[in-house]
């Protein structure tokens, strides 16, 4: 057990107080002190130090067996304390909750004590309050949260998220504690009080509505627009390279690279061994069509300015266990032409440093070390290279070698994810049987955007896998381009036939309607015209067929 890892996430815990993602606990908080005796205070941050802290850890085990989108639960969360903040503004809802909250505390005072101190219904209130608090707490909780489940034991990985609590909840009692103090000292909140409540609801829909749209609402302040995808015609060159580009306005250092053991291209780097380059850290996996579409613009910007001080590093981090393969890697770096250095960060180490939540993601830093710009996702190419431009010090606009090429049309399927973790839109008979071989049917009618099985396949939570010769899957999807991530159980060439509404797919690596799987990656299906719908069916020539996920592109 290290003492200076649990010290470190005790501070992690303080600091958070000075984070947007407190906002809206601290009402709850606040609402909730209010009530009960002297020792509620107490009660509440104990619930919440308690609850906190066995999620957390829960989710050491759920997230290297489940998968779990983080989005989801962060989606989940939210909606929760929008309700907590509904709660609030409504004085029925609010005695609703309190005597909830109480018949809580008395199922578990089984001895049948009083309640007059309220400590036991201010643990109640504080186990609700942890649970839906920590998926929204943001960049220094996903740090803390990357540490539990690296840490090699279950009692280290204890004692540092059990610190990193306590350090939250420390500040939290203090505020609590003045805040119960000044209501009590101060007639004008104690006459007030259903005024005091409803504003506290007010903060929590107003910091809910931040953290779920923070682009929008930073936008909105500003009075200007996020920047848009540009068009796939002839673009105009980007304007001179005589300033940063919607910059940081707070630059930080940048963070250091860890747990990188296998490096292509490149010896091993460091962030302190590249201190007066510009170095650009692009995190990628290779079956990520997103990330698959920017390697050219990386490649271009390697070419040009590498000689000028450019240094590129692709970081990749894997969301499939076959993405952890080196020879897979190998393969896909050779197969996409890239020179510049990429390194594996297969336990996502340094990944976590960075804080970092997509795929691809862009870092740009500075020759003193900083990261100063970050782009997430595709698009905003020309705005990328003018800042590469100005901080290698290149007067002038870059000239154009690639046109910025649109991703998605507003009706685009998103993308679709087949093991039973992530699965979404599965339609048909029987229910996605999980972790087991069943013989599944055709749905006779598929909806827009959802899925279905025919023949005899086995579910698991990252894929599907075809257990005999014809067993096929349909997709109603929209979208120019369809692609599926897909491979063969045991590594030999796997055929398999494709068709769109009925007639046999041609396209890029679909040749009369049939496909060579003969390794673990992207394969575009479908490259239609334009954006539209369609029914496309897949079928496994032979058992082995693994299946991961579908993505599009217009």
């Amino acid at each position: 057990m290290n003492p200076i890892e649990i010290f470190k996430a005790f501070i992690e815990g303080v600091v958070l107080i000075a984070s947007p993602c407190i906002l809206p606990v601290l009402p709850l908080v606040l609402a909730a002190s209010t009530d009960g005796g002297k020792k509620r205070p107490f009660g509440i941050i104990t619930g919440f130090i308690l609850s906190f802290s066995l999620f957390a850890l829960a989710s050491r085990t759920l997230v290297e067996a489940l998968h779990i989108d983080p989005n989801t639960i962060k989606t989940v969360s939210l909606w929760l304390l929008l309700l907590f903040g509904l709660v609030l503004l409504s004085a029925k809802l609010s005695d609703m909750f309190s005597s909830l909250t109480r018949s809580a505390a008395n199922l578990g005072n089984k001895a049948g004590q009083a309640q007059k101190d309220g400590f036991f219904s201010g643990m109640g209130i504080g186990a609700l309050i942890g649970l839906v608090w920590t998926p929204c707490a943001g960049p220094i909780l996903a740090v803390v949260l990357v540490e539990v489940i690296r840490q090699k034991t279950n009692l280290d990985a204890a004692a540092v998220i059990f610190s990193f609590a306590v350090g939250a909840g420390v500040p939290m009692l203090a505020i609590a504690l003045v805040g119960r103090s000044l209501l009590t000292r101060f007639s004008f909140f104690t006459r007030h009080t259903e005024t005091l409540r409803r504003a506290l609801g007010v903060i929590i829909i107003l910091s809910v509505g931040y953290l779920a749209f923070p682009a929008q609402v930073d936008a909105l302040l500003t009075k200007s627009a996020p920047p848009q995808h540009k068009a796939t015609t002839a673009a105009p060159a980007p304007a001179p390279a005589l300033h940063l580009e919607d910059a940081l306005k707070s630059p930080y250092p940048a963070p250091a690279f860890a747990g990188l053991k296998d490096w292509i291209n490149s010896k091993p780097l460091t962030m302190a061994g590249l201190k007066g380059k510009v170095v650009l850290v692009d995190f990628w996996t290779y079956s990520c069509i997103n990330c698959v579409r920017t390697l050219p613009y990386l490649n271009d910007w390697y070419k040009k300015y590498h000689d000028k001080g450019l240094v590129i590093v692709g970081i990749h981090s894997p969301e499939f266990a076959f993405e952890k393969d080196p020879a897979n890697v190998r393969a896909a770096v050779a197969a996409r032409h890239i020179e510049y250095p990429v390194a594996l960060d297969n336990e996502l180490e340094t990944w976590g440093n960075f804080n970092n939540e997509y795929w691809p993601a862009h870092y740009l830093i500075s020759r003193q070390g900083q990261v100063v710009y970050t782009h997430f996702g595709e698009g905003d190419d020309d705005i990328t290279e003018n800042n590469i431009r100005y901080l290698l010090g290149l007067a002038g606009a870059a000239k154009r070698e690639l046109a910025d090429k649109q991703a998605f049309s507003s009706d685009q399927t998103p993308e679709t994810y087949l093991g039973y973790a992530r699965a979404e839109g599965y339609t048909g008979s029987p229910d996605l049987q999980h972790d087991l071989s069943a013989n599944y049917t055709f749905a006779s009618s598929v909806p827009q955007d959802s899925w279905t099985l025919q023949g005899q396949w086995h579910v698991g939570p990252q894929r599907d896998t075809a257990m005999a010769a014809g067993a096929g899957l349909r997709l109603n999807f929209t979208a120019k381009e369809v692609y599926l991530v897909m491979g063969s159980a045991d590594g030999s060439p796997l055929q398999v036939g494709v068709t769109l509404n009925g007639v046999p797919a041609s396209g890029k690596d679909v040749h009369n309607g049939a496909i060579m799987v003969t390794r673990h990656t992207i394969y575009e299906l479908i490259d239609q015209q334009a954006a539209k719908n369609g029914l496309l069916e897949i079928t496994a020539a032979k058992p082995g067929l693994e299946v991961y996920s579908f993505t599009f592109g217009s």
